[in-house]
């Protein structure tokens, strides 16, 4: 006889725990009606993690509930990608961007972002052979920074980035200024402290010291943003050490692919990175 109590209190509860569920599944929204965001990333996949995790969050934070999007994630071989940037082949690297455009495409993304902005310098050659269009980081960036109002920026990043015009001159053209290192010495250690470091998760205080100095140097001359332009960059650097804005590539253009998943959604607004509507 106790044996049947327990038994039908357990099949109640049961029941009870299964209409709840029933119910909180009715009030989600269909994953149909998101878009399709693909990413290309593991350059590095410390970055790749951040872009993963504030897309997940903001959605998450969007419906006020656990709701994931349907995103999908290639991941390039780091090493082959460094490997050829120390040989300047450069249409290799284009080759494994356009590969992993085309897996994704055939998985079914309706756009694609690489996690990273130095790939950005053979974005070009890469959307031409894809039929998705690629979210550019700069015009994300650059979107940001017109909107908080700033005109001079400077922009720290790999020595190709700081070097070449790819990322900074599509942000001039939005009528900001953008400064960057001059001395081949402070190019060659922010690249170093990048690509020994951090693609490596190592967080050193003298290394950040470096990059901390490196940007009051450019607050001295005037600037009144800085550009984290390197993706791994924001795991060292965040709001907290600095008085001038920060613009956290990584988490801008996250933002933009978020705003891209959510846009044929008619619910809330979307909430901003301090969590207000």
């Amino acid at each position: 006889m106790r044996y049947l109590t327990y038994l039908l209190v357990f099949a109640f509860f049961s029941c009870q725990n299964s209409e709840a569920e029933l119910n909180t599944n009715s009030t989600l929204p269909a994953n149909e009606n998101m878009k399709v965001l693909g990413l290309i990333g593991g350059t590095s996949w410390h970055s790749t993690i951040e872009y993963y995790r504030y897309i997940n969050e903001s959605v998450n934070q969007h419906f006020g509930n656990n709701t994931n999007p349907p995103l999908m994630v290639y991941t390039l071989n780091q090493a082959k990608v460094h490997k050829y940037q120390v040989e300047n082949n450069w249409s290799g690297i284009a080759d494994m961007l356009v590969e992993g455009g085309k897996r994704l495409e055939n998985a079914g993304v309706e756009k694609l972002m690489f996690c990273a902005n130095t790939p950005h310098k053979v974005y070009e050659e890469v959307q031409r052979q894809l039929n998705t269009p690629v979210l550019h980081i700069a015009d994300a960036t650059a979107e940001n920074i017109k909107k908080r109002g700033i005109k001079k920026v400077c922009f720290l990043g790999t020595k190709y980035t700081m070097t070449e015009d790819f990322i900074t001159q599509r942000i001039a053209k939005n009528g900001i200024e953008v400064f960057v290192p001059k001395q081949p010495e402070v190019i060659e250690e922010l690249h170093r402290i990048i690509m020994k470091e951090l693609t490596y998760g190592k967080i050193l205080p003298e290394s950040k010291k470096y990059v901390l100095d490196v940007i009051q140097s450019f607050v001295d001359q005037g600037v009144t943003g800085v550009v984290l332009g390197c993706t791994e960059f924001p795991l060292m650097i965040d709001e907290t050490d600095l008085q001038i804005p920060i613009f956290n590539t990584t988490k801008i253009h996250a933002k933009a692919g978020v705003d891209f998943i959510l846009q044929d959604l008619s619910v809330e607004d979307i909430r901003d990175e301090s969590g207000t509507k």
